[in-house]
């Protein structure tokens, strides 16, 4: 089980930039495809972006394609998500996950919250 811990979040005002991290406890980080998602109120929780084991290979919602970027640093158990360009439909709580190979998202943190204002 893995345990992750997102931090980083704020309020920020429209155009700005954030960098989230998400902190994982444990062996094993590396063999994780990783991924950020966010949950506004009222609405579903949605992917973001994942990274593959390595880091070489990622993927991004269009929403958010061009604007944001996800990286990891595997020698600190680390994933980040830098968010530019921010718009106030951005604001949401913002969570990683982790897929430790069975195409399941495990491991939900408390999420950290960031707030765009216009």
């Amino acid at each position: 089980q893995v345990q992750l811990v997102e931090s980083g979040g704020g309020l920020v005002q429209a155009g700005g930039s954030l960098r989230l991290s998400c902190a994982a406890s444990g062996r094993g980080f590396s063999t994780y495809v990783m991924g950020w998602f966010r949950q506004a109120p009222g609405k579903s929780r949605e992917i973001l972006a994942r990274i593959n084991k390595s880091g070489a290979i990622t993927s991004y919602a269009d929403s958010v394609k061009g604007r944001f970027t996800i990286s990891r640093d595997n020698a600190k158990n680390t994933v980040y998500l830098q968010m530019n360009i921010l718009k106030p439909e951005d604001t949401a709580v913002y969570y990683c996950a982790a897929d430790m190979g069975s195409g399941v998202w495990d491991g939900w943190g408390q999420g950290t919250q960031v707030t765009v204002s216009s």
